[in-house]
């Protein structure tokens, strides 16, 4: 039960971050692009905040095994905070050159909050299960990863909804002070030591991994980097752009998205219990998984190119791309937790997530550059290639773990 009420706790922590980190970025987005500024402007916005989450994810896993993930986890909710109280502080005769840069600043403390949370909330499922239960771990995974999802397109709309209602300067305000009553109750409820290794972990060890945890956390950056090269600033910007959707519309949309993407993750288990046969998801689930994501792909990009309607091509296609992307990440993040030990969780998933940041910087600069010369097809036909890596990649990991890597 304690383990249960400290899981519970852990999630409850990151599901508060995550709906401020959804709508924070929905709110940059629709504020800056209704001041007129360009796709890859936007995108630049965004650009320290995916950087810093590289650095923050590789350093983060070893000070989480030193300290513990609760000191992890609580400076995660701090610098959003922070983060977020700075940003209210933008002013709109600023010039364009200083918005930016503010801006970009403020995004890289968000950035370094948002991946010192989540590396501290799913190392701690590793930490927390209880021993001997380890066939239970795809479950708690993908549970954790999709009310996470879900609760950040709840996020896109919350964002959407506050810069209507309130205006870009109040709602940031209200979210840094509903996210401040979240960090005291946490540092009120968890105990002290959540993750910290019994041995001491040499800094350099943060770069030496196993020959899966490599394969899988390269494959994991071409997999965010082929969803985030559209969908970061491709996607919305073509909403507004080109259907004229307004802000709410677009939060809105993008909410529903992400919210059926989390759902679906919740359910992978379930979904993939009768192509494993009771069995637990292997290096070709991944792989299969991501070709099928590039193929999807092809056919929105040609059936956008061939001027369908956006309502068969992007819509209709953005909900398949959700449902198979989304049960290929669950597949990842219960692939790292079982290729790691649990006296290393901290630092493995420290470094997967890192991967997954640097994916995500790739996909938000590709995003707005491509969009900006080729359009909404430029940025599926880079997003083709990335995953189709990411399956090549995941060919090469093992078909069936042994024993000793599950516990």
């Amino acid at each position: 039960m304690t383990a249960l009420r400290n899981y519970s706790l852990v999630t409850g922590a990151y599901w508060g971050f995550t709906l401020t980190d959804g709508a924070l970025r929905m709110l940059v987005l629709l504020h800056f692009h209704a001041l007129g500024y360009s796709a890859m402007q936007i995108a630049l916005l965004f650009l320290l905040y995916e950087l810093c989450g590289v650095v923050t994810n590789l350093v983060g896993g070893w000070i989480g095994i030193h300290f513990g993930l609760k000191v992890t986890l609580f400076s995660g909710l701090a610098l959003q905070v922070v983060a977020l109280s700075a940003l209210a502080g933008l002013q709109p005769d600023w010039p364009a050159a200083l918005s930016v840069a503010y801006v970009m600043t403020a995004q890289a403390l968000s950035g370094v909050a948002k991946d010192l949370t989540k590396m501290s909330s799913k190392s701690a499922i590793k930490v927390l299960l209880p021993e001997g239960e380890e066939s239970t771990l795809f479950k708690w995974v993908a549970i954790l990863t999709g009310s996470k999802n879900a609760l950040k397109g709840a996020g896109f709309f919350l964002g959407g909804v506050l810069l209507s209602w309130l205006g870009f300067r109040a709602s940031l305000l209200a979210m840094a002070a509903a996210l401040a009553l979240v960090l005291l109750a946490a540092i009120l409820a968890l105990p002290k030591d959540i993750g910290r290794a019994k041995t001491k972990v040499k800094f350099f060890h943060i770069f030496a991994k196993s020959r899966n945890i490599n394969l899988l956390s390269a494959a994991r950056l071409f997999l965010f980097g082929s969803r985030d090269v559209w969908f970061v600033v491709g996607l919305p910007l073509f909403f507004a752009a080109n259907l004229g959707w307004s802000h709410t519309q677009v939060g809105g949309f993008l909410a529903l998205w992400v919210i059926g993407y989390g759902g679906v993750q919740a359910f992978a288990p379930h979904l993939l219990r009768r192509g494993l046969a009771g069995g637990t998801p292997q290096g070709g689930t991944a792989a299969a998984g991501a070709f099928s994501l590039a193929a999807l792909t092809a056919l929105i990009s040609l059936g956008v190119q061939a001027d369908l309607s956006p309502w068969l091509t992007v819509v209709a296609g953005l909900a398949l791309f959700g449902l198979v992307f989304a049960v290929n990440s669950s597949v990842h993040s219960y692939l790292i937790l079982a290729y790691t030990e649990r006296d290393q969780v901290a630092l493995n998933v420290g470094f997967y997530y890192m991967a997954n940041a640097a994916g995500r910087l790739l996909g938000t600069l590709l995003s707005g550059l491509l969009y900006q010369i080729g359009g909404l097809p430029g940025c599926l036909w880079a997003s083709v290639a990335l995953v189709f890596t990411a399956g090549l990649l995941s060919l090469a990991l093992p078909r069936r773990l042994r024993s000793s890597q599950t516990g």
